[in-house]
């Protein structure tokens, strides 16, 4: 499947929907708001919820080459993807910084707070932080 029509939507899909890095993911799953919002399957008290496992494997995902996923790798991806696509039509009005919305969200690699990553090939988040954003048209010498 990574190599047919279907994985490469879903890859880029994936990394369209979750816009937290491996890093900040990771450091994010070890706050207390990151533990105590989502669901948690049914007879599972005090267990993991199913977003906080989630977001264990997307570190995995982030982190592995994309020929090394399998089958299974994408039918998580494409479940990240539906989650995101679901939950962010159900924002939330006003300041979402500190809602349990947000917390899930963010479980699932995605913060909606956050700008998305820049398109690989292009300028990092960072420089368009420091720069801003490039001009449509590039103008060379000459021209």
């Amino acid at each position: 499947m990574s190599r047919s029509e279907g994985g490469r939507d879903t890859y880029q899909e994936f990394t369209d929907a979750v816009n937290m890095r491996p890093g900040e993911l990771r450091t994010w799953l070890a706050t207390d708001e990151s533990k105590h919002v989502g669901w948690r399957r049914k007879g599972s008290q005090g267990a993991e919820s199913v977003g906080h496992e989630s977001g264990r494997k997307i570190i995995e995902l982030l982190r592995r080459k994309r020929g090394d996923l399998s089958a299974a790798d994408y039918q998580h991806m494409r479940k990240v993807v539906g989650y995101v696509r679901r939950h962010m039509a159900q924002r939330p009005s006003g300041d979402v910084r500190a809602t349990r919305w947000r917390y899930s969200l963010m479980n699932w690699g995605h913060d909606p707070v956050k700008a998305p990553l820049p398109p690989p090939g292009g300028p990092s988040r960072k420089a368009l932080q420091r720069h801003g954003a490039p001009p449509k048209e590039r103008r060379g010498p000459g021209r």
